[in-house]
């Protein structure tokens, strides 16, 4: 057999693109069984359209090991039709290798954007609910400075008691607007299920009303709270109760209690 008529008839890059029947398949995987000529110049086709591929889509790779192998190892030997050199089918194939080649780089291209889009819309997000909490945080400042600095507030320092003797706390009221601001923050965390609650207390004869609770606490950094608070009150107390509240106070639970002065 004439191995070089062989190799130039076109057949060879045909049966790498797929473009022979079943038959010529199995007919030149038998040749390059028998003629390493045919089989070195199968495998530098091979190369050539993967190092094309690579060129043109580095994340694509072509495999033809399986289906060689396949062919290899069929026992059915058919006779082979001769073939000249067909430039229209070779450049078909090559077309259509581009074709796939393109299309695929194509859509990694599409998902990579797709990805980046997203990761992008997620650090919009963000910042503004970066933003929106900064802003929310500012108004709560300057609306706590305003009441700090009004001639017409009356601040409640509030002391630890028994149950707590390092605890402390500061009340802010503006009877006008009947508003209390509570700064917590030398209170300890409270346990799981336990909230703190602030009372408004008439002395005599001891009469407790709840202020509101201080939700929120551990997530709140700043553990300043704005309460209402219309009652007459003569002295503030904290206690811890159970999540949801009280009726009346824990006074065993009482951890910061403080005088309204009569100034």
């Amino acid at each position: 057999m004439n191995t070089k008529e062989y190799i130039e008839s076109g057949v060879l890059e045909l049966y790498v693109a797929g473009q022979l029947s079943e038959e010529e398949n199995l007919k030149v995987a038998e040749y390059a069984s028998l003629y390493p000529d045919i089989q070195k110049e199968i495998e530098a086709i091979e190369a050539s359209v993967l190092a094309l591929s690579k060129t043109v889509a580095p994340k694509i790779t072509l495999d033809f090991t399986k289906v060689y192998e396949k062919i290899k190892n069929s026992s059915k030997v058919i006779p082979l039709k001769e073939h000249k050199t067909n430039w229209t089918a070779y450049m078909g194939w090559a077309a259509s290798i581009l074709l796939v080649i393109g299309g695929a780089y194509l859509f990694n291209q599409n998902k990579e954007l797709e990805s980046q889009i997203k990761i992008v819309e997620e650090q919009r997000i963000n910042l503004e609910e970066q933003i929106n909490q900064a802003n929310t945080s500012l108004v709560k400042s300057e609306e706590l400075l305003t009441t700090i600095r009004d001639k017409n507030i009356t601040v409640v320092a509030l002391g630890g008691q028994e149950v707590s003797p390092t605890s402390y706390a500061k009340v802010y009221w503006n009877k006008s607007e009947e508003k209390v601001y509570i700064d917590a923050q030398g209170l300890p965390e409270p346990p799981d299920g336990m909230v703190y609650q602030v009372w408004s207390l008439k002395l005599n004869p001891l009469t407790p009303t709840s202020v509101g609770l201080l939700e929120d606490f551990i997530s709140d950094d700043n553990r300043i709270f704005n309460l209402t608070n219309a009652n007459a009150s003569e002295a503030f107390g904290i206690t811890l109760e159970p999540a949801g509240g009280s009726k009346s106070p824990n006074l065993e639970q009482l951890y910061t209690l403080g005088v309204v002065s009569s100034s």
